[in-house]
C-alpha cells in the first residue's frame, strides 16, 4: 500500500512538474543584435529561478510580426517603433541594452583596427561606387597598409533587420547619395553584394569570402574573430568600437524626453563616440490577455536590468543607466495591465522574480 501511494504521488508530481515546466517558459522573438546577451541572461536566470526563455533570433522584422500576431510573449527590435505606430498597435516598447554596429573586413594581412574608413567611403562601398580595395579613396586613408587589387565583396542582411535599420539610418545621415538612392529601413534594395540571414549569417559570409566587408553587432565580430575597421565619427576622429566608445555615444541619450522611448543613437557628437551605436527594444502589449505570463516576462527583464549589467559589459554591450531603468519600471506599472485594468508589475518589486 505504501508503495502504491508512492507511485501515485510520483505520477502526480511528474504531471505537476510538466505543467509547471510549461508555465515556467516565456517566449520571445526578433533581433539578432542582442541575442548573445539575451542568451547569457537567460542561462543565469534559469539557474536562479527555474524560469526558461525560448528566444528565436530571427531578426527585428520577424519579431515585430510575431508580437503583432501574438505568437510570442514579447517581440524584440533594434528599430524602435514610432509613437503613433505603438499606439495604433496597442504596444509599448522599452530599451534593454545598447551596443554598436561595426564594419568588419576579411582581407589577408589586415587585422582588427588596422583599416580606417570615413562615412563617405563606407557609404560608397555599399553603393557599389568603390569596388576594389586599392581604390584611391581607401589607400589615401591608409597609407601604411598594403591593399590588394581585388574586388570588394559586399555582405549585407537578407532578412528584415533592426541592425540594418541602424546601419542604413546612419548611412542616410552621412551620405546624401545613400539617402536619395537607398534610404533607411529594416530591409532595403541593396545596390551591391550578397545577403546573409541574421548577424550570424553576415558574420559567416564575411568570414568565408576573401576581400569581403560586412556589418555586424560587435559581439558577433568578437565571437567570429572578424577584423573590425576604425570609423571616423562626427567629431572627425577615427575611433575603435569598444564599450567605452559605445558609452560615449549613449551618454547624450535623453530617454526621459523621448515620446514612446523612440530614440536613435547614431552619429552622436563627442571625440570618443562610436558613430553606429544603437539600443535594442522589447515590444509588449499594454493590455494583456495572459497577465500571469506577462508578469513572468517583466520579472525576467527586471532581473536583467538589476543583475545583468556586468554580463552585458563582458560582451561589450552598454547597460541601461539606472535612471532609465526606473523610468521603464514606472512605465510597466502605468501602461501594462491585465484585462481587468489592474497593473501587472509594481515598481516596488525589486527582486526580479527571486
Amino acid at each position: 500500500m505504501f508503495k502504491g501511494f508512492s507511485l501515485v504521488a510520483f505520477l502526480c508530481a511528474a504531471i505537476l512538474g510538466i505543467a509547471s515546466g510549461n508555465a515556467a517558459t516565456i517566449s520571445g522573438a526578433g533581433a539578432t543584435f542582442p541575442y548573445p546577451i539575451y542568451a547569457k541572461w537567460a542561462d543565469a536566470y534559469k539557474v536562479k529561478t527555474g524560469v526558461a526563455l525560448n528566444y528565436q533570433s530571427i531578426g527585428s522584422g520577424g519579431g515585430i510580426k510575431q508580437i503583432e500576431d501574438k505568437t510570442v510573449d514579447f517581440g524584440a527590435s533594434d528599430m524602435p517603433l514610432k509613437p503613433e505606430d505603438l499606439d495604433k498597435a496597442g504596444l509599448m516598447q522599452f530599451p534593454m541594452v545598447m551596443g554598436g554596429v561595426v564594419p568588419v573586413v576579411n582581407i589577408k594581412g589586415i587585422n582588427a583596427g588596422d583599416m580606417k574608413l570615413t562615412p563617405q567611403v563606407l557609404a560608397n562601398i555599399y553603393l557599389g561606387k568603390i569596388t576594389k580595395w586599392n581604390d584611391a579613396a581607401i589607400t589615401t586613408l591608409n597609407p601604411g597598409l598594403t591593399l590588394p587589387d581585388t574586388a570588394i565583396n559586399v555582405v549585407h542582411r537578407s532578412d528584415g533587420s533592426g541592425t540594418t535599420f541602424i546601419f542604413t539610418h546612419y548611412l542616410s545621415q552621412v551620405s546624401a547619395d545613400w539617402k536619395a538612392q537607398v534610404g533607411e529601413n529594416t530591409s532595403v534594395e541593396w545596390p551591391a553584394g550578397v545577403g546573409g540571414k541574421g548577424n550570424e549569417g553576415v558574420a559567416a559570409y564575411t568570414k568565408q569570402l576573401d576581400g569581403s566587408i560586412g556589418y555586424v553587432e560587435y559581439a558577433y565580430a568578437l565571437q567570429n574573430k572578424l577584423a573590425n575597421t576604425l570609423l571616423q565619427n562626427s567629431a572627425g576622429k577615427f575611433v575603435s568600437p569598444t564599450s567605452e566608445s559605445f558609452q560615449a555615444a549613449a551618454a547624450n541619450a535623453d530617454w526621459e524626453h523621448a515620446p514612446g522611448l523612440y530614440l536613435l543613437l547614431t552619429n552622436q557628437p563627442g571625440d570618443k563616440s562610436w558613430p553606429i551605436t544603437g539600443a535594442t527594444f522589447i515590444l509588449m502589449y499594454k493590455s494583456q490577455d495572459k497577465p500571469d505570463v506577462a508578469a513572468e516576462v517583466l520579472k525576467f527583464f527586471n532581473w536583467c536590468y538589476l543583475n545583468g549589467g556586468d554580463m552585458a559589459a563582458q560582451l561589450d554591450y552598454v547597460p541601461m543607466p539606472k535612471n532609465v531603468v526606473e523610468l521603464v519600471r514606472g512605465l510597466w506599472t502605468n501602461e501594462i495591465k491585465g484585462s481587468d485594468g489592474k497593473p501587472i508589475f509594481h515598481a516596488t518589486v525589486a527582486d526580479g522574480g527571486k
